[in-house]
C-alpha cells in the first residue's frame, strides 16, 4: 500500500515537472512572434534581407563560376592563329568562347597594328569592364553584412524601453516574470540580425575570392598575350 502511494506520489511530480517544462519552452516561431508590432517589423525586414543576400550569392556564384571556366588550350590556339597571321580566325575563336579571357584577348587582337602601349590600354579598359560583371551587386552583401546586426540591436532596444516602461508604469510592481519575458523577447531581434549578419559576411568574403581567383587568371592571360605580340616574327 505504501509502494502504490510513493508511485502515486512520483507519478504527480512527474507531471508536474512535465508541466513546468512545458510551460517554460517556447518555439521558435512564437518567440518572434511575442514580441509585439515593432520586433515583428523588425524581424520581417531581416527575413527580406536574409532573402536578398541569399539570392545574391547564388546569383553571383554561378556567375563567377561560369566566368572560371578556361581551357588551357585556349591561349596556345591564339598563339598559333597570331603567329600564322589568322588574325580573324583567333577574332573568330574568342567571339565563340565565353569568358571574360576571351574578351580581353578579343579587345587586344583588335588593336593588332597599333602600338602596344595603346593595346595593353584597351585590354585594361576591357578588363575594367570585366570585373565590374563580376562585382555587381556584391556590395549589396557587404552592406546587408553591416546593417542587419544594427537592425536586430535596434528592435532589441526599442523591445527594452518598451519592457521598462511597463515596469516603470506599474509603480515598480511588476512581476519579474513578466519583465524577463519582454528583456528576451526584445532580444531575439538581435539574435535575427546577427544571423543574417553571419551569413552575408561569410557569403561576401567567399564570393570575393571567387571573385580575386578570376581576377589573377586574366591578368596573367593579358600578360600572355602581350607576351606574344613582343615575340619577334
Amino acid at each position: 500500500m505504501m509502494y502504490l502511494s510513493m508511485l502515486s506520489a512520483f507519478t504527480q511530480s512527474s507531471a508536474q515537472v512535465d508541466t513546468v517544462i512545458e510551460e517554460k519552452s517556447l518555439s521558435i516561431m512564437d518567440l518572434l512572434l511575442s514580441g509585439g508590432t515593432g520586433a515583428i517589423v523588425i524581424i520581417a525586414i531581416l527575413f527580406v534581407l536574409l532573402f536578398v543576400a541569399v539570392y545574391i550569392y547564388f546569383e553571383r556564384l554561378f556567375a563567377i563560376k561560369a566566368a572560371s571556366k578556361y581551357d588551357e588550350s585556349f591561349m596556345h590556339q591564339i598563339r598559333d592563329n597570331v603567329a600564322s597571321g589568322k588574325i580573324e580566325a583567333a577574332k573568330i575563336l574568342c567571339a565563340q568562347t565565353n569568358n571574360p579571357v576571351a574578351r580581353l584577348t578579343e579587345k587586344g587582337i583588335s588593336r593588332i597594328g597599333h602600338p602596344l602601349e595603346d593595346i595593353n590600354k584597351a585590354i585594361e579598359n576591357a578588363g575594367r569592364l570585366e570585373v565590374y560583371k563580376l562585382e555587381k551587386n556584391v556590395g549589396i552583401l557587404a552592406t546587408v553584412a553591416g546593417a542587419a546586426p544594427m537592425i536586430g540591436f535596434l528592435g532589441t532596444v526599442i523591445g527594452m524601453i518598451l519592457a521598462f516602461h511597463n515596469l516603470a508604469s506599474s509603480s515598480g510592481t511588476a512581476d519579474m516574470g513578466v519583465l524577463a519575458e519582454g528583456i528576451y523577447t526584445a532580444m531575439t531581434t538581435t539574435v535575427g540580425g546577427l544571423v543574417v549578419g553571419i551569413v552575408a559576411y561569410i557569403g561576401y568574403n567567399h564570393l570575393v575570392v571567387r571573385t580575386d581567383k578570376v581576377i589573377h587568371t586574366m591578368e596573367a592571360q593579358a600578360v600572355d598575350f602581350l607576351d606574344l605580340l613582343n615575340e619577334p616574327a
